[in-house]
């Protein structure tokens, strides 16, 4: 028996992916480009599994018209659940599972920021482009003198522990459940110690703006920030601050708080305005980049298979269920 699932927010990459993957499944997807909402909420009749991306929050309303069309099961195409209310989902009897893909598409691209961060790269490209090729202002610093405080030790962050290793430089860790070899204390001793600080937790009540104001105020004046979470698990505003300030050395940002709307869309020529990411990028310490870090061949197919791996497995326990 051929199984249906609709797959929304689906981009031409995800596409070919889908085209190629599900007939080994089994599987007959119903795709669209558009994001899951109360006016497509159709499509999904007559399959229980539906595939959502990441990139626009689901509202309630939308889930209560999938689950009138008969949805039982979604699948996000993200690690992240941030985009859509999982407590509403379960009163309505529907049950919500993420996906897992190669955690060293994020790791190494954290890695990287952390690079051009410490060697100035923003600075030295734009310099180099306008023909500049003086030394002064572009001087670095190498990672195996530094301390590197991870936040979050999940798939993700023990990856970034296993490569910085390689570096030689002394690695502490915060999580509340320790699975790495690294040097684990509390969060507060880790931001005072630390001159990198990298984010690799989920966002959830708790983690909300989990580097506050108070919390920044630990850091040395000297030490960067590097997000490749969620946005929302830096107080963007007195992020700012600290930035324009003086009390922080710089970050390296590949999520921001209110993307949503900005980032996955072509802007040229357009004035962005309000907000903080434009403020970001007038700051010369600071890089952007638009939540691209997961963003590799490898991961991108991991995506696909394991949604429609999820979704299989859905329709396999309800079976027997």
């Amino acid at each position: 028996m051929t199984i249906g699932i609709t797959v929304y927010g689906c981009e031409p990459d995800e596409e070919l992916l889908y085209r190629e993957l599900a007939p080994h499944f089994g599987v007959l997807p119903t795709i669209t480009a558009a994001a899951v909402s109360e006016a497509n909420s159709d499509l999904a009749v007559g399959n229980r599994c539906v595939s959502v991306g990441h990139k626009t929050r689901i509202t309630n309303a939308t889930l209560l018209d999938l689950s009138r069309a008969g949805v039982e099961y979604i699948s996000t195409r993200s690690i992240g659940y941030n985009h859509l209310d999982l407590e509403f989902a379960a009163r309505l009897g529907i049950s919500v599972e993420n996906v897992s893909y190669s955690p060293d598409s994020v790791a190494d691209y954290t890695l990287l920021l952390m690079l051009m961060s410490l060697r100035n790269a923003r600075a030295m490209i734009r310099r180099t482009e306008a023909q500049d090729y003086r030394l002064d202002e572009v001087r670095g610093r190498e990672l195996h003198d530094l301390v590197i405080g991870v936040v979050g030790t999940g798939r993700i962050g023990a990856a970034v522990v296993n490569r910085l290793r390689g570096f030689g430089c002394r690695i502490l860790a915060y999580d509340s459940e320790p699975r790495t070899s690294a040097d684990y204390v509390s969060l507060d001793e880790l931001l005072r110690l630390s001159d990198i600080v990298t984010l690799h937790t989920p966002l959830t009540a708790e983690t909300h703006h989990l580097l506050n104001r108070q919390r920044l105020k630990k850091l040395r004046p000297s030490a960067l920030v590097v997000n490749t979470g969620r946005g929302a698990l830096i107080d963007t505003e007195a992020l700012i601050a600290a930035l324009e300030g003086g009390r922080l050395g710089g970050a390296a940002l590949d999520v921001v708080e209110g993307e949503e709307g900005i980032f996955y869309a072509d802007h040229r020529g357009k004035e962005i305005s309000g907000g903080p990411l434009r403020r970001l990028q007038k700051l010369p310490n600071v890089l952007i980049s638009p939540h691209t870090a997961y963003y590799t061949d490898r991961a991108l197919r991991d995506t696909v298979e394991n949604s429609l791996a999820n979704c299989l497995k859905f329709e396999s326990r309800s079976q027997y269920a």
